[in-house]
């Protein structure tokens, strides 16, 4: 796809329907992502998730995609140590997980993890730009790239990971010109996240898209729906008719042939 000029569009997933509806959408890649975290699991960032909570996630999302690739993401603490760490790592989400890639983030010694892992027989997704595993280091949650030497640094290490055998790449909050500069360089696909429209493909997160998380949302984020207050009015009506009586209906009830509630009738008497 890349080498016609055809975008690539990834989706995040974390449970089997959502996974089945992304897939009938036609999307070419699913991201198991760390973001289930924040999105899935309540917390206010990416570092809490473990290795076996990605797992479950990812074997949720298994059962249902059949066409998409899914891609595992190493949660922080799942690689960083050793190639011998990231290696087992990401045979765990392949093994057990059913994932068909894993990603991991960053460049300089992480491609040393690459290597190990791809050697291994596993497809690698890099990620570079802003890395939300390490976003404190960086400065916090912002764009990266911004200066001529930084940009010239995330060219580097993206080209750095491609050669130590990533498949593909994720440009997180990289400036447009810098994220198509990058793209025209490598020979594998770069999936940009507030990364402009250069890049071979995109990336959204599912509540992000779908309007369904109630934290911040990043300026590279476009809603396609506000399913969050859709929600919440489906379930206040639902409460109110409960307490108002009028759920269920006679239509949401079973039934019982006259004979055997008579039946019942009489056997309770005698009790």
């Amino acid at each position: 796809m890349k080498r016609r000029g055809d975008k690539l569009s990834m989706l995040t997933a974390y449970d089997a329907p959502s996974a089945l509806l992304a897939d009938r959408a036609g999307v070419e890649l699913i991201l198991v992502g760390d973001t289930a975290a924040m999105v899935m699991l309540g917390h206010d960032s990416t570092l809490p998730v473990t290795l076996d909570e990605m797992i479950f996630l990812t074997r949720a999302v298994t059962r249902t995609a059949r066409r998409p690739l899914v891609v595992g993401d190493l949660p922080f603490g799942s690689y960083e140590r050793s190639d011998e760490q990231a290696v087992a790592s990401a045979v765990r989400l392949v093994k057990e997980g059913g994932a068909d890639l894993v990603k991991l983030e960053g460049a300089g010694r992480m491609a040393a993890r690459v290597r190990a892992i791809a050697e291994s027989g596993i497809g690698v997704m890099g990620h570079v730009g802003l890395t939300p595993q390490s976003a404190t280091r960086l400065g916090g949650f912002r764009a990266q790239g911004r200066t001529a030497a930084s940009a010239l640094a995330l060219l580097d290490g993206a080209l750095s990971l491609e050669q130590a055998g990533a498949v593909a790449l994720v440009l997180e909050a990289v400036p447009a010109p810098v994220a198509a500069a990058i793209s025209e360089r490598l020979t594998v696909p770069t999936i940009g996240i507030g990364a402009g429209a250069a890049c071979d493909g995109q990336v959204l997160v599912w509540h992000d898209l779908l309007g369904l998380y109630a934290g911040p949302t990043p300026r590279f984020v476009k809603r396609y729906a506000e399913l969050a207050e859709e929600i919440a009015s489906a379930l206040e009506s639902y409460v109110a008719d409960v307490r108002g009586g009028s759920f269920p209906e006679p239509r949401h009830t079973y039934s019982i042939p006259d004979e055997e509630l008579a039946g019942f009738a009489e056997a309770l008497g005698e009790r």
